[in-house]
C-alpha cells in the first residue's frame, strides 16, 4: 500500500491508464493472497492460571514456542514478515521430542518473562511439564502448553499477571479455589494486569474499559490478521464500487455475523472450527467467482451475502471464545467487539477506494484490468484455503 503516495491525480505522459489500477490493487491481492499460503499467524498467549485450596498454583500456558525460539517479533501479524521465518520454519519440523530439548534450554530465559505476583512479591514458577504435538500441517502454527506451578505465600490477598513484551500479547484466565466463574482479560505486550483478589469479588471492569479493549480486539481481527475476512470484503468491494449497493452487501453482512456471533457465545449455537473454517473458504470462493460470471449486482447478492455472514459469524466466535467474555459486561464486550469488526470492514473497503476505486471506477477498462484479475486472485486464493482447511 506504499505506492499509494506516489499516484498522481492526472499524468499526461502516461499513454495507457490501466497500469495504475493493476500495478497497484493487484499486487497488492498478491502480497494478500501469498502471504497466508504459508502464514502463522502470531495469536496471544493463552494463560489458565489455577489457584488451588493446598496453598499451590498451576499455570498452563498455550503459547507459540516456535516463534518465542525463533526470535519472531509479535509486532507481526503473521511469522512470514519475520526476518527470523526460516529459522521458525526449521523449528515447526522438528518433532516433540527435539522441540521439548530446545524448549528446556530456553526455559530459564524465558521464566524471566512470566511476571507473576502475589501482594508485589514474585513467584518464583517451576516447569512441570510439557505437552508438544507431533509436527502435522507445517501452513498451521503449533502450540505448545507448558505447566508450571509454584507456591502462594500463606496470606497473600492479591495475584497479578505480566508477560514480557518481546512476548506478545496474553489472555490471563483466572480459576479461583472457590470454584466460581472463571475471570478473563487479554492483557497487551508488557501490560500488567489489575490485581485480582484471591477471595471475595472481584471489581468489575468499568463499560467504557471493556467497550475500547473489545472493540481494538474487533477491528486488529481484520485489519490486520483477519486476511480471510478481508480478501471476502474486497469481493464484494469489486462488484460494485457504487455507494448503495456496497451499503447493502456490507450491512447484510453485518447483521449476519451480529447475529451469529451472538448467538454462539451465548451457547445457542455451536459449529466446529473444522467446519466453519472451510465453509469461510469457499464463501470467499463464490463471491469472486460471481464476480467473474457477472458485470452486474444482482437481487439475490444481499441474500448470498447474508448467508455467508451467518458462516462468517461463527468464525468471530472462535476467537472471543478463546479470550472470553466478562460476565458482567457481556453485551457490552460483545457489541464492541462487532464494532470494531465493523470497523476493521470498513477500513478495507475505504484503502481499496482510495486504491483504484476512486480513480478508476469509472474507465471503461476498469472491469476487464481490475476486477477479473483481482476476482481471479481472490477466487484460487480461497480455494487454496478451502482444500488446505479440509485436508489439514
Amino acid at each position: 500500500m506504499s505506492e499509494m503516495k506516489n499516484i498522481p491525480k492526472h499524468n499526461t505522459t502516461v499513454q495507457t491508464p490501466m497500469y495504475h489500477p493493476y500495478r497497484l490493487l493487484i499486487g497488492f491481492l498478491l502480497g494478500l493472497c501469498v502471504l497466508p499460503a504459508m502464514a502463522h499467524e502470531i495469536r496471544p498467549a493463552v494463560v489458565d492460571l489455577h489457584l488451588q485450596s493446598d496453598g499451590n498454583y498451576q499455570l498452563a500456558l498455550q503459547v507459540n514456542m516456535e516463534a518465542l525460539l525463533a526470535g519472531v517479533s509479535p509486532l507481526h501479524s503473521d511469522t512470514n514478515e519475520s526476518p527470523n521465518a526460516a529459522r521458525y520454519n526449521s523449528l515447526r519440523a522438528l518433532s516433540a521430542r527435539k522441540l521439548e530439548e530446545r524448549i528446556r534450554t530456553f526455559w530459564p530465559q524465558y521464566v524471566e518473562g512470566l511476571h507473576l505476583e502475589f501482594d508485589a512479591a514474585r513467584s518464583a514458577p517451576a516447569l512441570a511439564a510439557l505437552d508438544i504435538p507431533e509436527p502435522g500441517d507445517l501452513a498451521r502454527a503449533r502450540l505448545t502448553t507448558l505447566h508450571v506451578t509454584g507456591n502462594i505465600p500463606p496470606g497473600a490477598r492479591t495475584v497479578r499477571w505480566q508477560y514480557a513484551q518481546q512476548y506478545g500479547g496474553s489472555v490471563l484466565r483466572l480459576h479461583r479455589a472457590d470454584g466460581g466463574d472463571i475471570t478473563a482479560a487479554w492483557i497487551r505486550e508488557g501490560q500488567i494486569s489489575a490485581a485480582y483478589p484471591l477471595t471475595g469479588d472481584i471489581a468489575a471492569a468499568t463499560r467504557s474499559a471493556v467497550f475500547g479493549q473489545y472493540m481494538v480486539l474487533g477491528f486488529t481481527h481484520i485489519l490486520p490478521k483477519g486476511l480471510d475476512h478481508m480478501l471476502f470484503v474486497l469481493g464484494l468491494f469489486l462488484l460494485s464500487t457504487k455507494l448503495s449497493p456496497l451499503l447493502w452487501q456490507v450491512t447484510a453482512f453485518t447483521l449476519a455475523h451480529s447475529i451469529t456471533l451472538a448467538l454462539s457465545m451465548y451457547g445457542v449455537i455451536t459449529l466446529s472450527s473444522a467446519i466453519v473454517e472451510p465453509l469461510i473458504a469457499a464463501s470467499i470462493v463464490a463471491v469472486a467467482v460471481e464476480n467473474l460470471l457477472t458485470a452486474r449486482l444482482h437481487a439475490w447478492r444481499v441474500f448470498v451475502v447474508f448467508g455467508f455472514g451467518l458462516l462468517h459469524g461463527l468464525g468471530f466466535a472462535g476467537v472471543l471464545t478463546e479470550i472470553g467474555l466478562p460476565r458482567e459486561q457481556f453485551v457490552t464486550g460483545l457489541i464492541a467487539f462487532n464494532v470494531g469488526v465493523e470497523g476493521g470492514q470498513l477500513a478495507v473497503i475505504t484503502l481499496a477506494f482510495l486504491a483504484a476505486g476512486y480513480w478508476f471506477r469509472n474507465k471503461p477498462w476498469y472491469r476487464q484490468r481490475v476486477v477479473l484479475p483481482s476476482s481471479a486472485l481472490i477466487a484460487l486464493t480461497g480455494l487454496y484455503w478451502m482444500v488446505e482447511r479440509l485436508t489439514g
